[in-house]
C-alpha cells in the first residue's frame, strides 16, 4: 500500500507534489516531446513518494508554510526519478520494471533514457533555487541536495554498488555503502524541510540522526522485501540482488538478524524524535512505514 493511501494529510501532500512536478514539465515548454515525455514517464503518477513526504512532514512539524514545501518536495522527487532511470540502465543494473511498468530505456530507448535522466536531474535544481524563502537559505538547500546527489552521496553509492557485485562485504561496508546511495537523500529530504521551516542547528542536527536511521530501515527493508516480496506490490523485480549476486542485509547478516536491526532502528528514530519539542507525529508514522512497507 502506497503510503499516500494511508493517512488524508499524506494524501494531500502527495497530490500537492504531482501538481508541482506535473506543472513543472508542462511549463517548460516541449522543445523535444519525446524526451519530455520520457521524463514524465519516469517522475508522475507512481511511486512512494516518501522523498517529497518527508520534505512535508519535517517541515510542517516545524511550522513552515505548505507553499514553501512545495518547490523542495518536487526538487528531491526528481532527483530520485532520475537516479531510478539511470540505475535500470544496462549498464547498471540493467531492470525492465519500475513502478509497475516498463523502465524508461525499454518504453522509449537507451539513449532517450540517459537524457532524460539528466533533464529530470538538472530541473530538479532549477526548481529548488526558485523556493520561496530567503536566498541564503535557498543556496544552502541547493548545497544540501547537490551533496546528497552526487560524488559525497548518492551517486558515490551507486559507484560502489556497482564494484561490490560479487564481493564479500561486511555488515559496516554494507552501511557506508548505502548511507550514501539510499541514505544521503533521504537525510537531504528531512534538512529541506528544516531548512524552509528555518529552524535551528539543534533541531537540525537530531532530525540528521532520525534521517540517518530511517536510511538504514528503508533500505533493510527494501533488502528483506527483495527476497520475500511480491513483485506486482512491489512495481519492480523481486530478488534481483540475488540473482546480480550483490551484498544485502539479508545475505550478511541473515533474515532473522536483518529484522532485528530494523526494529532496532525503528527505536533509534523513535527516541531521536522524542527529543524534539514540536508535533512529530507525522514523521514518526512516515518512519514506522518504511520499516514495515510490504506488509
Amino acid at each position: 500500500m502506497p503510503p499516500s493511501e494511508t493517512s488524508p494529510r499524506w494524501r494531500a501532500w502527495v497530490q500537492r507534489c504531482e501538481s508541482t512536478l506535473e506543472h513543472a514539465l508542462d511549463s517548460r515548454g516541449n522543445v523535444d516531446a519525446r524526451l519530455t515525455q520520457a521524463m514524465a514517464h519516469a517522475a508522475l503518477g507512481g511511486g512512494k513518494r516518501m522523498r517529497p513526504l518527508l520534505v512535508y512532514a519535517t517541515g510542517a512539524a516545524l511550522g513552515a508554510e505548505e507553499a514553501a514545501l512545495d518547490l523542495p518536495a518536487a526538487a528531491i522527487e526528481l532527483v530520485h526519478a532520475y537516479s531510478l532511470v539511470h540505475d535500470d540502465l544496462p549498464a547498471m543494473d540493467d531492470d525492465t520494471m519500475r513502478r509497475g511498468r516498463p523502465t524508461v530505456h525499454v518504453a522509449y530507448d537507451e539513449a532517450t533514457a540517459i537524457l532524460a535522466g539528466d533533464a529530470l536531474q538538472t530541473l530538479a535544481f532549477e526548481l529548488l533555487a526558485q523556493t520561496p524563502v530567503p536566498p541564503a537559505t535557498a543556496l544552502e538547500m541547493v548545497g544540501a541536495l547537490a551533496r546528497a546527489s552526487g560524488m559525497q552521496g548518492m551517486v558515490a553509492g551507486q559507484a560502489i554498488d556497482l564494484a561490490a557485485v560479487g564481493a564479500a562485504l561486511d555488515a559496516d561496508a554494507l552501511r557506508r555503502m548505502h548511507g550514501a546511495k539510499t541514505g544521503a537523500l533521504i537525510r537531504a529530504a528531512v534538512a529541506l524541510g528544516a531548512l524552509a521551516a528555518q529552524a535551528d542547528a539543534t533541531t537540525r542536527a537530531a532530525l540528521d540522526d532520525f534521517a540517518d536511521a530511517l536510511g538504514l530501515a528503508f533500505q533493510v527493508r527494501d533488502d528483506l522485501l527483495d527476497v520475500e516480496g511480491d513483485p506486482a506490490l512491489l512495481g519492480k523485480t523481486a530478488g534481483k540482488d540475488a540473482a546480480s549476486d550483490k551484498p544485502t542485509y539479508p545475505s550478511i547478516l541473515g533474515m532473522d538478524a536483518s529484522r532485528a536491526l530494523l526494529q532496532a532502528l525503528v527505536q533509534r528514530m523513535e527516541a531521536r524524535l522524542a527529543d524534539l519539542p514540536c508535533d512529530t507525529a507525522e514523521l514518526g508514522r512516515l518512519a514506522r512505514f518504511a520499516a514495515a512497507r510490504g506488509h
